[in-house]
């Protein structure tokens, strides 16, 4: 009798990298097939959102980004540790595919796939290649792209599946836009925690300054640190704004859906929700991103005039003052903006993947 076909996922440990591999995970163990997780003590936090069917192999994380010059110095070490490691799991219980998301911590499961031939696969979800992909890119028989078009991967076809989304966002995928006008709006700002302070600064500066026939339509939910709550308050009520604010919201989903204009940083995951909901976008990369890729991400959308992306350097409140008000005061321009956005998403990443895993499993080892 056939043995049931292995899958081991390498993920390293980011949310980033762990929600898409779980998005792969819960696919392909409804497919009937096993899914091992090689991951490292971060993301061993996020593995408790993976099925329990799902076996986790912690490995030991190496890298030589952070650390001293002696602990540097052992990451070579430790790499090839761990490489020797999966090759003896892999002897044992060998995978038809291993497939990697990024980050020091899939090294070992790659590395190890490529000593025993096994098919292999990497999903990169920014818009530029991270070191481990970039790495692997030309090593590995499938490259999956989250964001297209991405950069550091010349010579190297990619395939552009996207990037899974929760449920919740994919629930909404499509969902009816109501276009801006002269009735209740809502308008959302949403930024990671590292990058929410520079929106902090601006946004709620830009939209007071709106003309108070705009403004007195607008509801506003702004998620911020929690040290900035009580400025950005403050800012919005002596703007005579209605505004929600909230260090997290555990419906954007469904706020995403229902607001006229989103403000946002590019992380690929917003961008993906952005896309697959279709909604227009002010972009804000994130400047200290490794590789700049919230700005390749950007261009996804803004390279079919679904965004208008501001670098951090001009991102300042008259421009975005006047760009807020040239898209809430244009239902038309507002209505091709979320069209477009929706033309560069897809919903259907997880499925893109899977008929990938499924691809390269069904080929002859090479």
């Amino acid at each position: 009798m056939a043995k049931t076909p292995l899958v081991l996922i390498a993920a390293g440990g980011t949310g980033g990298h762990m929600f898409p591999a779980q998005a792969l995970a819960e696919a392909l163990l409804a497919r009937g097939w096993r899914v091992k997780l090689s991951t490292d003590a971060r993301g061993a936090r996020y593995a408790g959102g993976f099925p329990q069917a799902v076996r986790v192999d912690r490995v030991n994380a190496a890298t030589f980004a952070r650390g001293g010059v002696l602990a540097k110095a052992v990451v070579p070490l430790r790499l090839a540790a761990g490489v020797l490691r999966a090759i003896m799991g892999m002897v044992l219980d060998r995978p038809r595919v291993v497939v990697g998301f990024g980050g020091y911590p899939t090294v070992p499961a790659l590395a190890a796939a490529v000593v025993l031939r096994i098919p292999r696969m990497i999903h990169e979800q920014n818009g530029v290649l991270g070191q481990v992909n970039a790495f692997f890119a030309r090593r590995v028989n499938a490259l999956a792209c989250g964001t297209w078009p991405i950069q550091g991967a010349e010579g190297v076809e990619g395939v552009f599946t996207g990037n899974p989304v929760r449920a919740a966002v994919r629930d909404r995928a499509g969902a009816g836009y109501i276009a801006p006008g002269d009735y209740p709006m809502d308008l959302l700002v949403i930024g990671g925690s590292q990058g929410a302070r520079i929106l902090s600064d601006v946004v709620p500066d830009a939209i007071a300054a709106l003309p108070d026939d705009v403004k007195r339509n607008l509801t506003v939910s702004h998620q911020a640190r929690e040290e900035d709550i009580p400025r950005v308050v403050a800012a919005y009520d002596a703007g005579g704004v209605s505004a929600e604010i909230a260090p997290f919201f555990g419906d954007i989903p469904r706020r995403l859906s229902e607001c006229q204009l989103v403000i946002s940083r590019a992380g690929a995951s917003s961008v993906a929700d952005i896309s697959i909901i279709g909604r227009p976008s002010v972009l804000v990369p994130y400047a200290a991103a490794a590789g700049n890729h919230q700005a390749a991400n950007a261009r996804m959308l803004s390279r079919v005039d679904a965004a208008v992306v501001f670098p951090e350097s001009q991102f300042a409140a008259p421009a975005l003052s006047e760009t807020l008000l040239s898209i809430l005061t244009n239902p038309k321009a507002a209505n091709s903006m979320a069209r477009a956005a929706l033309s560069a998403g897809r919903p259907d990443a997880t499925e893109h993947l899977v008929a990938l895993v499924e691809s390269l499993a069904r080929k002859e080892q090479p």
